[in-house]
Protein backbone atom coordinates (compact mmCIF):
# COMPACT_ATOMS: atom_id res chain seq x y z
CA UNK A 1 0.00 0.00 0.00
CA UNK A 2 1.50 3.30 -1.13
CA UNK A 3 1.40 6.46 0.91
CA UNK A 4 1.91 9.73 -0.96
CA UNK A 5 3.60 12.73 0.61
CA UNK A 6 3.42 16.08 -1.20
CA UNK A 7 6.27 18.30 -0.06
CA UNK A 8 5.21 21.92 -0.60
CA UNK A 9 8.09 24.31 -0.13
CA UNK A 10 6.71 27.67 0.95
CA UNK A 11 6.15 30.47 -1.52
CA UNK A 12 8.23 33.66 -1.66
CA UNK A 13 8.53 35.41 1.69
CA UNK A 14 10.17 38.74 2.54
CA UNK A 15 13.22 38.27 4.75
CA UNK A 16 13.14 40.31 7.92
CA UNK A 17 15.64 39.44 10.64
CA UNK A 18 13.92 38.21 13.79
CA UNK A 19 10.61 37.28 12.15
CA UNK A 20 11.32 33.65 11.22
CA UNK A 21 8.07 32.33 12.66
CA UNK A 22 5.75 35.17 11.76
CA UNK A 23 6.74 36.48 8.35
CA UNK A 24 4.18 35.84 5.66
CA UNK A 25 4.31 35.87 1.88
CA UNK A 26 5.10 38.53 -0.70
CA UNK A 27 2.47 39.55 -3.27
CA UNK A 28 4.15 37.16 -5.74
CA UNK A 29 4.11 34.42 -3.09
CA UNK A 30 0.39 34.92 -2.51
CA UNK A 31 -0.24 34.65 -6.24
CA UNK A 32 1.85 31.47 -6.45
CA UNK A 33 -0.21 29.91 -3.64
CA UNK A 34 -3.18 29.95 -6.03
CA UNK A 35 -1.15 27.82 -8.43
CA UNK A 36 -0.18 25.45 -5.61
CA UNK A 37 -3.90 24.98 -4.91
CA UNK A 38 -4.66 24.44 -8.61
CA UNK A 39 -1.94 21.79 -8.92
CA UNK A 40 -2.94 19.88 -5.80
CA UNK A 41 -6.73 20.27 -5.57
CA UNK A 42 -7.48 17.20 -7.71
CA UNK A 43 -4.81 14.95 -6.17
CA UNK A 44 -7.19 13.46 -3.59
CA UNK A 45 -5.26 14.74 -0.59
CA UNK A 46 -6.59 13.42 2.73
CA UNK A 47 -4.42 15.21 5.30
CA UNK A 48 -2.63 18.57 5.55
CA UNK A 49 0.27 19.22 7.91
CA UNK A 50 2.75 22.05 8.21
CA UNK A 51 5.68 23.63 9.88
CA UNK A 52 4.53 26.16 12.52
CA UNK A 53 5.99 29.04 10.49
CA UNK A 54 3.41 31.34 8.87
CA UNK A 55 4.93 31.21 5.38
CA UNK A 56 4.65 27.41 5.29
CA UNK A 57 1.08 27.42 6.64
CA UNK A 58 0.02 30.17 4.23
CA UNK A 59 1.44 28.20 1.30
CA UNK A 60 -1.15 25.43 1.82
CA UNK A 61 -4.04 27.47 3.29
CA UNK A 62 -5.74 27.86 -0.09
CA UNK A 63 -5.65 24.11 -0.53
CA UNK A 64 -7.03 23.62 2.99
CA UNK A 65 -9.94 25.96 2.24
CA UNK A 66 -10.64 24.30 -1.11
CA UNK A 67 -10.62 20.79 0.41
CA UNK A 68 -12.33 21.76 3.67
CA UNK A 69 -9.46 20.33 5.72
CA UNK A 70 -7.68 21.62 8.82
CA UNK A 71 -3.90 21.99 8.83
CA UNK A 72 -2.18 20.05 11.60
CA UNK A 73 0.92 21.89 12.87
CA UNK A 74 4.09 20.02 13.86
CA UNK A 75 6.75 21.99 15.73
CA UNK A 76 9.44 19.54 14.59
CA UNK A 77 8.85 20.52 10.94
CA UNK A 78 10.11 24.06 11.64
CA UNK A 79 13.01 25.52 9.67
CA UNK A 80 16.48 24.67 10.87
CA UNK A 81 17.93 27.00 13.50
CA UNK A 82 21.35 28.08 12.29
CA UNK A 83 22.88 29.98 15.20
CA UNK A 84 22.29 32.32 18.14
CA UNK A 85 23.71 35.27 16.19
CA UNK A 86 22.96 36.58 12.70
CA UNK A 87 25.03 34.88 9.98
CA UNK A 88 26.72 36.97 7.29
CA UNK A 89 27.20 34.25 4.65
CA UNK A 90 24.35 31.79 5.16
CA UNK A 91 24.93 29.84 1.93
CA UNK A 92 28.55 29.17 2.91
CA UNK A 93 27.39 27.83 6.28
CA UNK A 94 24.72 25.67 4.61
CA UNK A 95 27.35 24.29 2.22
CA UNK A 96 29.67 23.44 5.13
CA UNK A 97 26.81 21.69 6.90
CA UNK A 98 26.24 19.43 3.89
CA UNK A 99 29.89 18.40 4.02
CA UNK A 100 29.57 17.56 7.72
CA UNK A 101 26.05 16.76 8.97
CA UNK A 102 27.23 17.10 12.60
CA UNK A 103 28.59 20.65 12.12
CA UNK A 104 26.74 23.43 13.91
CA UNK A 105 27.40 27.00 14.93
CA UNK A 106 27.06 28.09 18.57
CA UNK A 107 23.41 27.92 19.61
CA UNK A 108 22.40 26.35 16.30
CA UNK A 109 21.48 22.86 15.25
CA UNK A 110 23.27 20.57 12.85
CA UNK A 111 21.80 19.08 9.70
CA UNK A 112 21.71 15.75 11.52
CA UNK A 113 19.68 17.21 14.43
CA UNK A 114 17.23 18.92 12.06
CA UNK A 115 16.92 15.80 9.92
CA UNK A 116 16.37 13.58 12.96
CA UNK A 117 13.51 15.68 14.36
CA UNK A 118 11.76 16.23 11.02
CA UNK A 119 12.10 12.63 9.81
CA UNK A 120 10.54 11.40 13.06
CA UNK A 121 7.42 13.39 12.05
CA UNK A 122 7.47 11.89 8.53
CA UNK A 123 7.81 8.36 9.90
CA UNK A 124 4.83 8.93 12.20
CA UNK A 125 2.79 10.37 9.31
CA UNK A 126 3.67 7.36 7.14
CA UNK A 127 2.50 4.98 9.89
CA UNK A 128 -0.56 6.91 11.03
CA UNK A 129 -1.78 7.76 7.51
CA UNK A 130 -0.65 4.65 5.61
CA UNK A 131 -2.29 4.44 2.20
CA UNK A 132 -3.37 8.11 2.27
CA UNK A 133 -2.19 11.28 0.57
CA UNK A 134 -0.63 13.93 2.82
CA UNK A 135 0.51 17.45 1.85
CA UNK A 136 3.17 19.10 4.00
CA UNK A 137 3.86 22.86 4.13
CA UNK A 138 7.61 22.99 4.59
CA UNK A 139 10.93 24.78 4.01
CA UNK A 140 13.63 24.12 1.41
CA UNK A 141 16.38 22.95 3.75
CA UNK A 142 14.10 20.85 5.97
CA UNK A 143 12.49 19.30 2.89
CA UNK A 144 15.92 18.47 1.44
CA UNK A 145 17.08 16.90 4.69
CA UNK A 146 13.92 14.79 4.97
CA UNK A 147 14.27 13.57 1.38
CA UNK A 148 18.02 13.01 1.92
CA UNK A 149 17.25 10.62 4.78
CA UNK A 150 15.37 8.34 2.40
CA UNK A 151 17.64 8.91 -0.64
CA UNK A 152 21.12 10.41 -0.19
CA UNK A 153 21.11 11.84 -3.73
CA UNK A 154 18.99 14.73 -2.38
CA UNK A 155 21.65 17.10 -1.09
CA UNK A 156 23.08 20.57 -1.60
CA UNK A 157 22.65 20.56 -5.39
CA UNK A 158 18.98 19.66 -4.98
CA UNK A 159 18.50 22.39 -2.37
CA UNK A 160 20.15 24.98 -4.63
CA UNK A 161 17.79 24.29 -7.55
CA UNK A 162 14.56 24.52 -5.52
CA UNK A 163 12.11 27.30 -6.25
CA UNK A 164 9.72 29.21 -3.98
CA UNK A 165 7.23 27.58 -4.00
CA UNK A 166 8.06 24.09 -5.16
CA UNK A 167 6.13 20.81 -5.00
CA UNK A 168 7.44 17.25 -4.95
CA UNK A 169 5.27 14.14 -4.87
CA UNK A 170 6.93 11.32 -2.93
CA UNK A 171 5.56 7.79 -3.13
CA UNK A 172 6.35 5.51 -0.19
CA UNK A 173 5.84 1.81 0.31
CA UNK A 174 5.88 1.51 4.10
CA UNK A 175 8.99 3.51 5.03
CA UNK A 176 10.77 3.08 1.69
CA UNK A 177 10.81 5.95 -0.81
CA UNK A 178 9.88 4.48 -4.20
CA UNK A 179 9.41 7.45 -6.50
CA UNK A 180 9.78 11.25 -6.56
CA UNK A 181 8.01 13.45 -9.12
CA UNK A 182 8.29 17.23 -9.31
CA UNK A 183 4.85 18.81 -9.80
CA UNK A 184 5.81 22.50 -9.76
CA UNK A 185 7.02 24.03 -12.97
CA UNK A 186 7.51 27.76 -12.42
CA UNK A 187 6.09 28.66 -15.86
CA UNK A 188 2.55 29.44 -14.72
Amino acid sequence: MNTIIYMVRHAESPYNEGTERTRGLTAKGKGDVKQVTEILKEEGIDVLVSSPYNRAIQSIEGLAQHLGLDIEIFEDLRERHFAEEMIDNLMSVISEKFDDFDYSLPGGESNFECQDRSVSVIKNILKQHAGKKVAIGTHGLVMTLMMNYFDSSYGLDFLNQLQKPDIYKLSFENLELKEVIRLWNGDF
